[in-house]
């Protein structure tokens, strides 16, 4: 499936909803990586009495988003392909729609500080 989003001026980005069809995924652990994937995770590891907090990465730690609900967020419109590619390792599992959206000039600049900051740590 290719989806093709007209561009409307500078304020255009996509909101992304999905729904997981739980009774598809073999297990909760493998529901769980998806989510993991998706949005990253803490882990936590109690190690001779200390304890470690580590973040691991996800899609979205990497790609700038503003988040509407649990399984709707807005990104740019030039990170869809790689979103795109992703729901559709889980497409028997996961259905996604994407929809162009117009977002206002302070949420849009919100967008490309984080992607610049992303930028510049990589």
């Amino acid at each position: 499936m290719e989806i093709r989003i007209r561009k409307h001026g500078n304020n255009t980005a996509v909101l992304i909803s999905f729904d997981t069809n739980a009774e598809k995924f073999e297990s909760p652990y493998e529901r769980n990586k998806f989510f993991s994937e998706l949005h990253g995770r803490k882990q936590i590891v109690i190690s001779q009495g200390r304890r470690y907090e580590y973040r691991r990465p996800g899609m979205l730690t990497d790609i700038p988003n503003i988040r509407v609900d649990n399984s709707v967020f807005i990104i740019m419109q030039e990170h869809m392909k790689m979103m795109e590619r992703f729901f559709q390792e889980w497409e028997d599992k996961v259905m996604f729609k994407s929809f162009p959206v117009l977002i206002s000039g302070r949420e849009m600049r919100e967008l490309e500080r984080s992607n610049e900051a992303k930028e510049v740590e990589a």
